[in-house]
Formats: structure tokens, C-alpha cells, sequence
């Protein structure tokens, strides 16, 4: 029995209140998130950093977002999603505001790791939706959730704008003041989710740290994981790197880069609903294939010289690639409320932890294959040996689960 038929019945508004607003919440954490994708290429002029310098910038906020992931998650199962979401969105804001004051290389990467609570909001924002919905609508819910992913194309939209005009300190400070007001709005608009309402009304016990990791044993969980560190870590590395790849290849201005990588952004963030969409309807696994399929070689095109592909082509591919890196962030997170529907705080958080250490890692690893190689389009043979591991281990893994005559849930995988 689901925790929607045990909990006390919603108003009808409810599940689609606490969505709709925990996805716009989500929206601008996102933005705050990659923040140092537009600013961070002033300070790095300003500070005359080299590319692994720029690197780990860019990649600092992400690296906070992702470890605290798992530590979010199941403070949302002990605590509720309304209280975790709303003090996280405020901590951030505090941090992305005092960011402004920072002047040196090393103020910039403490600050950093502050502004990147904003990216533990996905870890909490999934435990506290997914318990408003059944089963059968949970992909679609959870996708809906995910295009948050678009606050990074609000940054790169309107951060070039306020920079130019004001300087990259008030970037800072007016994303922060817009973070503190959305978690006001949230704490005063929102109610607890089903699950934590059932836990306090039964007065039921918090689970050990022993059970609450006990499903990050399986083997499974991992691979998610990879799958995830592709899906999403791939398109946040591009979402930070694609403005400093356009000035560096194709010679754009920061302006025009800005709006390339933000138009990236957008697909890859609204049609991850999309991606939700079918999974409830087609199955995570069939998602799952063409995803890494279709990555693959859109990979393997643009890790070719990069002087051998014109702006056009470039910008085509990377847009395909950013749909179905969309489409498989959805179906990734489809599989865990089906598999682990009693641990989705820790399994959600654990997936989301690599996949947003994907967008830490890939970023620096980037700009390190850049140094060593002189060659841009490193950073997409990169890409394409992870794609290609994640397809070969979950093809072994889907033969293995058949010649078992094994039977899974909803999610197919």
C-alpha cells in the first residue's frame, strides 16, 4: 500500500501545489547553483586564473551541492521536506550574498562550497514530491521537478546582462536576495508531504543510519549512478563549460555565449518532464537505451578536432545531445521510488551525490585534458568513454536479469 492510501486524504490542489512550487524553488537554486558560469569568466580574467584554476571554480559549488545531497536527503525524511528545502534555500542565500565580498582566489573557492547548498535542494525537492504521487505518476512528477534544471539557462540568459551593467558582484547579491525570497514564499505557501505527515501522526521511529544506507549495498544503486553522473553531471560540466569552449573555439563574446550555452540549457532542463513522461508510459529501460545510444554518437562527433566542425554543426549536436541527456535524468530517477520506495531520501541522494560529483569532476577534468592536450574537443572524448562504459554494463546487466527470467518494477531495468 502506497503512503498516499495510508496518509490522511489532500486536498485536491495539493499534490500539484506542492509540485509546482517546489519546482520553481528548485529553478532558482539551479541558477544560483551555476552562478560561476557567467561570473567565474570575469574573475578569471580579474584573477588571471588558468584553465584548471577556472576549473575548479566553476566545479567548487558543485562539489558542496553534491556531497551534502545525501546528508539533505535524509534529514527530509526525518525532519520533512518543508523545513529541509526552506533552510537550504536561505543558507545558500547567505552565502551567494556574502560571495560579493570576496576578493582572492581562495575567498572565492570558501565561498563557493556556500553557494553550492543550493544544489542539495534536488536531493530534498525528490523526497518531498515524490510522496505526493502514485506510482504510475511519479516519473512525470519527478521529470516536471527536474526541468528546474532550467535555472541555468536563467543565469546564462540574464547574468551576462547584470554583469556588464553592474559588475559580477551584483549578480551575487541580487540572485541571493531572489533565493531568500523564494524560501519565504515556499515555508508560507507549502504543507509536509504525506510520508513525513504519516511518520508524526504514527509517531514512527527514524531509521538508523544503519538502515537508512542499507540499499546502497546493491550493486544497482550504482549504476544509476554512473548513469547519472553522465546525465546530469555531463549536461551541468557542459551548462559550465560550453561559455568558455564557445570563447575559446569559435572566438564569440561572452554575450553570445552566454545565450548559445543558455539555449543548450533550456532543452536539457524542460524536456527532462518530457523524459518523465515517457517513462511512465515506455518504460525507464527503453528511455535508458536510446539515451545512451544517441549520446554516444553525438559524442563521438564532437570529439573530433574541433577545427574541423563549424559553429553550426557544433551547436546542433550539443543541442541533441542536451535533449537526450534530459530525457535520461528523468528515467534514471523514474527507477528509484519504483525499486527503493521505503529509502528514496538516501537513494535519491546517494544518485544525485555522483551525478552532481560528475558536474564537480568533468569541469576540472576538462580544463586539465585542455592543458595537457591543447585539444577542446578532449572534453567530449571524455564524455564518450562514460557514455560507452554505462551502455555496455547496463546492456550485461539487462542480458543477465533475462537469462535469470528475474522480474522488476515498474521501472524495467
Amino acid at each position: 500500500m502506497s503512503v498516499i492510501e495510508k496518509a490522511q486524504p489532500m486536498s485536491a490542489g495539493e499534490p500539484a501545489k506542492a509540485l509546482w512550487i517546489s519546482t520553481v524553488a528548485f529553478t532558482l537554486c539551479f541558477a544560483v547553483w551555476t552562478i560561476f558560469a557567467i561570473i567565474g569568466i570575469r574573475i578569471k580574467q580579474d584573477l588571471g586564473l588558468n584553465e584548471a584554476e577556472f576549473g575548479l571554480l566553476i566545479g567548487t559549488p558543485v562539489l558542496t551541492g553534491s556531497l551534502v545531497r545525501i546528508v539533505l536527503g535524509i534529514w527530509t525524511g526525518r525532519y520533512g521536506g518543508r523545513l529541509v528545502y526552506t533552510l537550504t534555500m536561505l543558507a545558500a542565500a547567505v552565502a551567494t550574498f556574502l560571495l560579493s565580498y570576496a576578493q582572492t582566489y581562495t575567498q572565492m573557492l570558501i565561498a563557493g562550497l556556500g553557494v553550492g547548498l543550493a544544489g542539495g535542494s534536488f536531493a530534498v525537492g525528490v523526497a518531498y514530491v515524490s510522496p505526493f504521487f502514485p506510482a504510475e505518476k511519479q516519473g512525470t512528477a519527478l521529470g516536471i521537478f527536474g526541468a528546474g534544471n532550467v535555472g541555468a539557462a536563467v543565469t546564462k540568459f540574464a547574468a551576462p546582462f547584470v554583469l556588464l551593467a553592474w559588475g559580477w558582484q551584483a549578480v551575487a547579491e541580487i540572485w541571493a536576495v531572489c533565493l531568500a525570497l523564494m524560501a519565504i514564499v515556499f515555508w508560507f505557501t507549502t504543507s509536509d508531504d504525506p510520508a513525513f505527515r504519516l511518520r508524526r501522526e504514527r509517531g514512527v521511529a527514524s531509521k538508523s543510519l544503519a538502515q537508512e544506507f542499507a540499499p546502497l549495498q546493491n550493486v544497482q544503486v550504482w549504476r544509476f549512478s554512473l548513469y547519472y553522473f553522465f546525465a546530469f553531471g555531463g549536461f551541468v560540466a557542459l551548462s559550465l563549460w560550453l561559455p568558455r569552449y564557445l570563447v575559446g573555439v569559435y572566438g564569440f563574446n561572452l554575450e553570445t555565449a552566454g545565450m548559445i550555452a543558455a539555449a543548450y540549457s533550456i532543452p536539457g532542463s524542460i524536456f527532462r518532464a518530457f523524459g518523465g513522461v515517457l517513462s511512465d508510459k515506455k518504460g525507464a529501460r527503453s528511455v535508458m537505451y536510446a539515451m545512451l545510444a544517441v549520446s554516444a554518437v553525438a559524442t563521438l562527433i564532437l570529439s573530433l578536432p574541433a577545427t574541423t566542425i563549424t559553429p553550426v554543426i557544433f551547436i546542433v549536436v550539443i543541442f541533441v545531445l542536451g535533449f537526450f541527456m534530459s530525457l535520461g535524468k528523468a528515467a534514471v530517477y523514474k527507477h528509484i521510488p519504483a525499486y527503493y520506495p521505503e529509502s528514496v531520501g538516501a537513494v535519491g541522494g546517494i544518485v544525485g551525490m555522483m551525478g552532481g560529483l560528475g558536474g564537480f569532476i568533468l569541469p576540472i577534468a576538462f580544463g586539465l585534458l585542455k592543458d595537457m592536450t591543447g585539444l577542446w574537443s578532449s572534453c567530449f572524448l571524455l564524455l564518450f568513454a562514460i557514455v560507452a562504459i554505462s551502455l555496455v554494463w547496463m546492456h550485461l546487466s539487462v542480458k543477465q536479469l533475462s537469462r535469470q527470467g528475474a522480474s522488476a518494477p515498474v521501472a524495467a531495468t
